[in-house]
């Protein structure tokens, strides 16, 4: 596959993989992973990490999984990105940031996703113990992948 599709097929998974779902603050949830690969792609990030960026949520979120992005042509390379910032039930997430650093994709995905879960303009339509909680989280999660 020439690696310019590459983003437009994991974007119309995605599309297709959170299709009717709402973030925490109603609106639909395909604009998330759409500003984190915006903010990958701004970053100068390779059209692998681009993928990775549309995907990133849709093995922890969706019916998918990673054989489902095998059997559509995903390089292994970005599953291997989009697995490493997978959450997984009952990881600690010291162990689960020691994943994501390792990989360098995956590292540069996960800070796009932090900054979007962060913005302003998300974090102002949340209720301020919600808005207090994601917080601390996303701190102490940034700090962790920083160390």
């Amino acid at each position: 596959m020439p690696e310019s599709s590459l983003p437009a097929l994991a974007e119309t998974i995605a599309r297709r993989a959170h299709e009717g779902q709402n973030d925490k603050s109603g609106a639909d949830y395909i604009m998330h992973p759409a500003r984190v690969a915006a903010n990958v792609s701004e970053q100068g990030g390779s059209e692998a990490a681009i993928a990775a960026a549309w995907l990133h949520d849709v093995l922890e979120d969706c019916a998918v999984t990673s054989s489902d992005l095998r059997s559509t042509g995903i390089p292994q390379q970005v599953i291997d990105a989009v697995i490493s910032v997978t959450k997984r039930e009952g990881e600690k997430i010291e162990d689960y940031c020691a994943r994501v650093r390792a990989n360098p994709i995956g590292l540069m995905v996960k800070y796009a996703d932090l900054a979007d879960n962060t913005s302003p303009e998300r974090t102002a339509l949340l209720e301020d113990a919600v808005r207090t909680r994601l917080a601390e989280k996303y701190a102490y999660v940034h700090s962790l992948l920083a160390s």
